[in-house]
Formats: C-alpha cells, structure tokens, sequence
C-alpha cells in the first residue's frame, strides 16, 4: 500500500531559479544578484536592469537622474493587437520606468560623467522620441558640462509604434555627438547584450571608444535577413562581440567585473581637452570618429560621392589639397 503524506510537497515559486541559457544550469535567483548576474558554472552575461548598472558602474550616491518626467505620447494613434498606450503602461508597471533609457550625471572614481543607460525589459529597449531626446539631452549636458559621455546600450532597435518619428531618432542622437567631437570631449560606448537595430546604426557605432561585453548579440538586422541581403552565408558567430573585436569594430571585450575599472581607466586617458579664456575648443583633433570619418571625406570626395551618393565638392591642389576654410564653397 502506498505511504500518504499528510501534506503536499513544497514547490519553490517559479520566480526562485533561472536556466543559464549558455549552460543550462539552473542558477538560484539571489545568487546571481551577488554574482553581478553573471552565471557561476560559465560566466554568461545576463541582462541588467538600470538600477544595478547605476551600482555596478558609478560611485556610490553620486548618480542624479535627469529629465526623469519626460513620457511617450502616441502620436500617429498606433494600434496592432494592443494600443500603443497600453503597451507603455504595461512597461511602466513592470519595470517601474517612464520609458527604456535613464540618465544623468554622476562619478566613476572621483572623475564626473554623463552617463544614459538603456533597460532592455522596457518594449525591449527601443529607441522611441522620448529615448532619442534624452540621449540627447545627455550629449549636450556633456558639451555644456565638460564632462564625459557614456552610454551603456541595450535595444532591440527603433520603436516600430512610433514608425518614421522613431528613425529619426538616429539622426537626433548623432548630431550632438559632431559638436562632442569638435570640443574634444570623449564619448564612450559600452554595448551590451542586445545592441542592434537603429541603435547600433546611430550612436552606439560613434565612439571615441567602444566596449563591449563577452559574448554580447552586436548587429544591424538579423542573422538571417543579414545573410540573405549578401546572398551568401555568414560567418557563425559573426554578431557577437568577440568576432567584431576581431575585425576592429570593438576596442575591447571587457566582463562586467572589470568594466567600471576600465570606464575609469578611460576617462582618465581621454581628458576633457582644455578651453581658453571660455572660447570653443579647436574643431580640428587628432582622435574621434566623427573627425576621423570627415577627414575621409574630404580627402577622397570622388570615392565618397559614388559609394554613398552624396555630393562631395573637392579642394583644388595646392597647399596639400587644402584651402582656407573661409575660401570653401558646399557643395548642396
């Protein structure tokens, strides 16, 4: 005869444990909280919310948040199987935030910062108006400021609700970054797992320095749609971070253990560069890649042109290939 118990098992709550998707080992919640959410078997790298970024990188209490009232409004009335709005509140209520991206300013060892931080739980991290301004925001605080720019991404991409207003969010955030590099202020990139999308294709590809951590997903569209638009198969691996540090898109890989060392080491290295009696710093520096990519431009304009369609006027020859900036006239 069988033995009955006089009550049930215990069942732990299924919020307790999470399967490593590397390893598959099942990890004990509290556990990854002090491991800085990394796996203990193999060192995968699980995504992190705002607030634990803010502890793992910056100085205790020296983070203010800013511009923490701004919220998306549904401006072309989206709706698919869920209004718009519906999806934000739900958003709000998980995780707690207005939208995917807090910022503000604070220190990493002494040295002040700007810093934007992306929550991939919030619609995935996508990049709507109200993202794109605040990361603005961010670079021009920065500029105002004299200070560095940092900014840890993790996104799916452009903000499909928000359609046309969404793209032009890769504009909005790039711009500010022309002014950053003209004053010689760094700006550094810290991609995590994911950053893809309008994200990579914006800001995230546009720093002085680029980070990443170990084995983070970094590509523009899909393994497959990537892989179909060449017509020819990919690499494997080709969208993680230690394939692209390979290939020199990535500066370094570096695991979260050692990233807020690292960010510090960083601003130490590329210091603000210094203003003179309150006058703009010199437009022309010897590192960036803003500066970089302007002075390909003008080098080869003919190349340019054809690759990109876009009319670039070339300086006669004479003085190097170059004239007084007064005597140039753009080509529109």
């Amino acid at each position: 005869m069988p033995i009955k118990f006089p009550f049930s098992r215990r069942t732990a709550p299924s919020d307790t444990w999470t399967k490593c998707p590397s390893c598959d080992a099942q990890v004990f919640n509290k556990q990854l909280e002090r491991n800085q959410r990394l796996c203990p078997s193999c060192g995968h790298h699980f995504r992190m919310s705002i607030g634990e970024r803010i502890d793992l990188l910056l100085d205790p209490g020296s983070f203010s948040e800013r511009d923490a009232g701004l919220e998306a409004m549904d401006r072309l009335g989206f709706h698919d199987d869920r209004p718009y709005l519906d999806r934000l509140e739900t958003s709000r209520i998980k995780t707690g935030l207005r939208d995917a991206v807090v910022w503000g300013t604070g220190a990493i060892e002494g040295q002040r910062v700007a810093i934007g931080i992306f929550d991939f739980r919030f619609m995935g991290g996508s990049m709507g108006s109200v993202v794109g301004e605040k990361l603005a925001r961010c670079f021009e605080a920065a500029l105002v400021e004299r200070i560095p720019a940092i900014v840890v991404s993790a996104s799916g991409g452009a903000r499909m609700q928000e359609g046309t207003l969404a793209l032009m969010q890769l504009a909005r955030t790039t711009a500010p970054l022309v002014r950053l590099d003209a004053a010689g202020i760094p700006f550094i990139s810290v991609l995590t797992d994911p950053t893809t999308g309008g994200v990579l294709a914006s800001f995230a590809s546009l720093g002085d320095v680029i980070l990443a951590e170990p084995r983070a997903l970094i590509g523009f569209a899909g393994a497959r749609v990537a892989s179909d638009t060449v017509g020819e198969e990919m690499p494997e691996g080709f969208q993680t971070a230690e394939f692209l540090l390979d290939h020199g898109f990535v500066d370094a890989v570096v695991p979260r253990p050692e990233l807020r060392a690292s960010l510090a080491r960083l601003v130490k290295l590329l210091p603000v560069a210094a203003v003179d009696d309150g006058q703009p710093a010199p437009v022309e520096r010897p590192w960036g890649p803003i500066g970089a990519l302007s002075g390909f431009a003008e080098r080869f304009g003919g190349a340019v042109s054809e690759t990109i369609g876009i009319d670039v006027e070339q300086p006669p020859a004479g003085d190097n290939g170059r004239e007084p900036a007064g005597d140039r006239e753009t080509s529109r």
